[in-house]
């Protein structure tokens, strides 16, 4: 009894974890709107790096960095930072709910064709109908049917995003053998200000001070609740409950997604992204979906 209501903490926990991650690109959009790209993207980490010091003081475990825990975080944040700036620029110029669906449904697609691919892996029958499957939602969410939409639009940096997601959640995998999730996040995090601060270096940083209280919400909200305290939760859990178990949480990112754009920024829930993210998220449960 006291096993199941352990995990129905964590559970609960994940679900807080899903709606902060969800919220998050309401947030992106809200910065979008009063800041450049290069100063958001530096304040974003710096205020991550700092909000992840207590954190690792709350897990006390030693950190140990190798030649090759420093190949995986250097990689992993110079992809973080390309990630901003294509979902900064998609956000930009597009709907936050339809980025967020379209690449939290598509990077799970993208991250199994990368192992395929790279690692020649065989599929099964059940793993062919669910790329199928995601191709057809893709074709939907993306709305291909016309092309010069899709070229012109926001809708091709969101791909971008997918596909370089896909590519950190590889690196994400791998290192776990040589290095803390956790340690991993937060080293991630500082080497990624420092290179966009280098990038910032001549813009006018202490613009920030100058912003109002809304800024500052979705900022600290994108930086620390969004990210830190939401990437936390989800490594805790996912050692109690299993990855496996967790990762079935993740289907519930697009939804929270959505409704806080709906609720927030008044953003209209277009039909093509709902069937579109539900016919993906149906894909990525065919292709995960281990045979018995």
């Amino acid at each position: 009894m006291n096993l199941k209501n352990n995990d129905r903490k964590y559970e609960y926990l994940l679900l807080l974890a899903m709606l902060l991650w969800g919220g998050g690109w309401t947030a992106l959009k809200i910065l979008t709107l009063s800041m450049s790209m290069d100063i958001v993207i530096f304040w974003r980490f710096f205020l991550m790096s700092l909000s992840f010091l207590p954190i690792l003081y709350f897990f006390k475990a030693p950190i140990t960095l190798t030649r090759c825990s420093l190949k995986y975080i250097v990689s992993s944040s110079i992809l973080n930072i390309a990630f901003m700036v294509f979902a900064f620029l998609g956000i930009k110029y597009g709907l936050a709910g339809a980025g967020s669906v379209i690449i939290t449904t598509f990077s799970p697609i993208m991250t199994f064709l990368l192992v395929v691919i790279l690692f020649k892996s065989k599929l099964s029958s059940r793993q062919y109908f669910g790329l199928v499957l995601g191709l057809v939602g893709g074709y939907i969410l993306l709305q291909l049917n016309d092309f010069s939409l899709f070229l012109n639009g926001s809708n091709i940096y969101f791909l971008f995003c997918a596909l370089i997601w896909a590519g950190v959640t590889l690196l994400s995998q791998h290192s776990q053998k040589h290095i803390h999730p956790v340690h991993y996040s937060f080293f991630i995090s500082v080497i990624a200000t420092f290179f966009s601060f280098l990038y910032a270096y001549n813009s006018d940083l202490s613009a920030v001070f100058e912003q109002g209280v809304k800024f500052w919400i979705a900022l600290i909200y994108l930086a620390v609740l969004g990210q830190t305290v939401a990437t936390t939760i989800f490594f805790v859990a996912s050692g109690k409950l299993g990855s496996q178990r967790t990762s079935s949480f993740m289907f519930l990112v697009p939804f929270f997604a959505l409704f806080s754009a709906w609720l927030i920024l008044d953003e209209p829930l277009q039909l093509h992204i709902i069937v579109g993210g539900l016919i993906s998220m149906i894909a990525v449960y065919f292709i995960n979906k281990k045979t018995s």
